[in-house]
């Protein structure tokens, strides 16, 4: 599988749908995944330590420091390569690379385009007054803890869901990974916005499927 030429909107998120899949594989990947999830701690304690870095470069100088840019990047192609092949989707079984880089034949794909200049304005507003509405939006698709109780939110009950019909028919609901893979885009546009790696707002828009829709 080859990764085609990124299109012209600044974030860009494919899932494929492996097939076949195991059929119980999914019980146990929350073990699987835990080295995973003790490497990513660390590194998104590094991720807001280089956000807040980003943030007054970009004040001073309307430039996102390129390391620091594609190191976030990296964060979020790891966050996301795990979420996919774990509870976020189920929809692989190829266990993810432990690689902040560029995977091009992997099931799950992020590209996030480097902006040559970013508003000083912006920046001291979008990462919490305008990205708040979608917050809110997003906290219902991830779900979270209240009140000392954890619930699961719309991703994980889609996944889960889908691997129950998964274990008892062989087949992975193709509708429903249409709406994992559009609600996981949601969350990654939203989450690039907050980071400060483009002042693209991120559309209101649920867009289903494993590809980018050809345009906006």
């Amino acid at each position: 599988m080859t990764m085609p030429a990124p299109p012209q909107q600044p974030v860009t998120v494919r899932a494929v749908l492996d097939e076949p899949l195991s059929r119980w594989l999914w019980l146990v990947k929350w073990i699987l995944v835990i080295p995973h999830w003790i490497v990513l701690a660390f590194l998104w304690a590094g991720f807001l330590v280089t956000s807040v870095v980003a943030f007054f470069a970009i004040l001073f100088t309307e430039r996102y420091p390129r390391p620091l840019f594609d190191f976030n990047l990296g964060v979020l192609r790891w966050t996301w390569r795990v979420s996919y092949y774990s509870y976020g989707a189920l929809a692989t079984d190829r266990y993810p690379p432990f690689s902040l880089g560029e995977v091009p034949d992997y099931s799950a794909t992020l590209y996030v385009a480097y902006p040559e200049r970013l508003s000083r304005g912006l920046v001291l507003i979008k990462w919490w007054l305008l990205a708040l509405p979608h917050y809110i939006l997003i906290g219902f698709f991830l779900g979270g803890v209240h009140a000392g109780v954890w619930s699961a939110g719309l991703l994980t009950v889609s996944a889960v869901f889908a691997a129950v019909a998964l274990a008892f028919t062989g087949t992975y609901p193709r509708d429903i990974h249409a709406l994992v893979a559009g609600l996981n885009r949601w969350v990654l546009r939203v989450a690039a916005y907050a980071a400060l790696m483009t002042d693209t707002y991120p559309p209101f828009r649920l867009d289903l499927g494993g590809s980018e829709p050809s345009a906006d």
